[in-house]
């Protein structure tokens, strides 16, 4: 099984690794720091490399217990030494964006205790859906109003690894409407947001509120008699 370094550490922007197998699409490696999407947050991309020869990895993916990088060309053999490097950039883009989700999440959970029906990022921006019967302009003003007075009170992330009788004994710890986490997992990552929002959570996170930067809610529609979308971008 690979390695998941992103789990305990999010800011790793580059690492060294071991080809353990080469499928049709591409290398599973012993371990890495690329994240390989799932939870509406995309892969990361970026680039292997081992002596002078460089590949660009296009697409990973979770399958099963190992993480298949997709790349560019003839890929490397298996027992080939490589060094990870990750697109920081887009990486970091992505993390600020999924905490502010999370923001977004927390508010409207704390404050009107709606349900997540679903949601999806790209770097920067990003939308979220809701148990809401009606929203109106009024509410989305004081959502955006809420979510800011979050990034500014500065709260630090708290990844931990629980098992799961542990976990689940967590009050709300599953805020979508479906719980996704299957019945065969034993340990469960919790990510919280000291004071505000504390979930089950794969993804990557900037260590405190303040990083994600100015949240502005560019749209709302309604995808259903109890479901309202909100659209975030950051600045």
């Amino acid at each position: 099984m690979t390695e998941m370094l992103y789990l305990t550490d999010a800011y790793l922007q580059n690492f060294e690794a071991m080809v353990t197998a080469v499928t049709d699409d591409g290398v599973v490696l012993d371990k890495t720091a690329f994240y390989p999407g799932g939870g509406g947050q995309p892969n990361d991309v970026g680039t292997l490399a081992a002596g002078e020869q460089t590949w660009n990895v296009t697409k990973v993916k979770k399958v099963g217990g190992d993480v298949v990088h997709f790349v560019e060309g003839e890929p490397p053999a298996v027992g080939t030494a490589v060094t990870g490097q990750l697109d920081w950039e887009r990486r970091y883009q992505l993390m600020r964006t999924h905490t502010a989700m999370h923001i977004l999440c927390g508010v409207v959970w704390r404050d009107y205790g709606a349900s997540v029906t679903g949601g999806n990022m790209d770097p920067l921006k990003g939308r979220m859906d809701f148990e809401f019967e009606t929203m109106q302009q009024e509410l989305v003003a004081e959502i955006e109003t809420a979510v800011n007075k979050e990034v500014e009170a500065a709260r630090d992330t708290r990844v931990q690894i629980l098992p799961r009788e542990e976990a689940f004994q967590i009050p709300d710890l599953i805020r979508t409407k479906i719980n996704l986490l299957p019945e065969g997992i034993s340990e469960v990552r919790t990510v919280e947001l000291v004071g505000l929002d504390l979930q089950a959570d794969g993804g990557t996170h900037v260590k405190n509120t303040s990083e994600v930067g100015r949240m502005r809610i560019t749209d709302y529609k309604s995808k259903g008699k109890i479901n309202k979308r909100i659209y975030v971008e950051l600045d």
